[in-house]
């Protein structure tokens, strides 16, 4: 263990590893601003949403309308990715323009607070999967992290050793979860910025957009309606989320690593096509977005292959793998740990440094 309070050398180098990786990123451009591109996001989402609220009216009271709910499923995800690049400081230089943007597209539009989601993200963006700290390794009903209770019945142990088969049917409920969380925190008790506007907003959203559906609906229709709305929305962030950071490396509570391998190693980049970019929100160049948060999401794909190209000459592990492929590996992940297994958790830096020097566990 050091104890003369300095970075041992080792450190120093690999936290110097960041610096020189911005400033070749911030060399090259991509961390300017992209007014354009989300000027046209940020007129042009709302307007998609405002032409389809419009159709449905038109459309009037049908079981055709179940078409209009999944197309506006695929709207309220989009725009809640563009609200979660104006969290992150992506559009404006101001951060008040970037904070009332996102309380905009996120409470108003789509119903999910924008106070509750800034506070888990930046703790899950501060430690990705360390135990603890990420609030993303600490879900309700899947176990993707160590130290939970043993189930005490058999159908439970059967359902956790079997939960990768279930991850997936349980994002339909997401959509719920969110909207009921952002609700939970405006309400609840604890600092949070802007409440009653954000209380406001969201009354707004949540009451309204319901009575329209009805409004036009007859109530069979309305339920069904809003279920399949609800389902498709929340699948379509869960899977936009899942691949991300499921089935990478855990991080002990104790452990402590420099910036760029904690950001680099916990996170896993999706392979594909530009359609692909779109689709997800550029959370497909996760690394990308946990080095960089407030690079704009079109430098993403520019900056991908510097990145990976430094991580390799760096000795850092970069993680890159096609779309299905990275479902396959969580669905495996996620049952594994059911089945209580332990060596999923293995944090490879970590396991390396202790190997190599066993009383130094808190450098890395």
């Amino acid at each position: 263990m050091n104890m003369t309070g300095r970075t041992p050398r080792r450190n120093r180098d690999q936290n110097s590893d960041f610096t020189e990786l911005a400033a070749l990123v911030r060399a090259s451009g991509l961390l300017r601003r992209r007014y354009g591109y989300y000027w046209a996001k940020i007129v042009g989402l709302p307007a998609a949403l405002g032409v389809t609220l419009v159709a449905f009216v038109w459309i009037g009271d049908t079981w055709w309308q179940l078409f209009t709910a999944a197309v506006l499923a695929v709207i309220f995800t989009q725009i809640a990715f563009l609200g979660h690049d104006s969290a992150h400081r992506q559009i404006f230089v101001s951060g008040r323009w970037n904070d009332w943007v996102s309380l905009l597209l996120g409470d108003l539009l789509v119903g999910m607070s924008y106070g509750w989601w800034q506070h888990k993200h930046t703790r899950h963006h501060a430690n990705p999967n360390k135990i603890g700290a990420d609030p993303d390794i600490e879900l309700p009903v899947i176990v993707v992290a160590p130290g939970g209770a043993e189930p005490r019945y058999a159908a439970t142990r059967w359902l956790r050793s079997h939960q990768g088969v279930f991850f997936f049917p349980i994002l339909l409920f997401e959509g719920v979860s969110l909207h009921a969380s952002g609700v939970r925190r405006v309400l609840g008790r604890g600092t949070l910025p802007r409440r009653w506007v954000e209380i406001a907003l969201l009354a707004v959203r949540l009451l309204a957009y319901p009575a329209l559906i009805f409004l036009v609906l007859s109530p069979g229709i309305a339920v069904v309606f809003l279920a399949v709305q609800l389902g498709v929305f929340g699948f379509y962030m869960g899977v936009s989320f899942a691949p991300n950071h499921k089935g990478m490396p855990i991080v002990p509570r104790d452990a402590s690593l420099d910036f760029l391998r904690r950001q680099t190693m916990m996170s896993r980049n999706i392979r594909g096509s530009r359609l692909l970019d779109v689709a997800m929100g550029g959370l497909n160049y996760q690394i990308e977005h946990h080095l960089f948060p407030s690079m704009p999401r079109p430098h993403l794909r520019r900056a991908a292959p510097m990145i990976a190209a430094y991580c390799r000459d760096h000795g850092v592990i970069y993680t890159e793998t096609g779309l299905f492929a990275s479902y396959a590996i969580v669905v495996r992940y996620i049952n594994r740990v059911g089945l209580g297994e332990r060596d999923v958790f293995a944090c490879p830096l970590i396991e390396q440094r202790r190997a190599i020097v066993p009383s130094d566990t808190h450098h890395a």
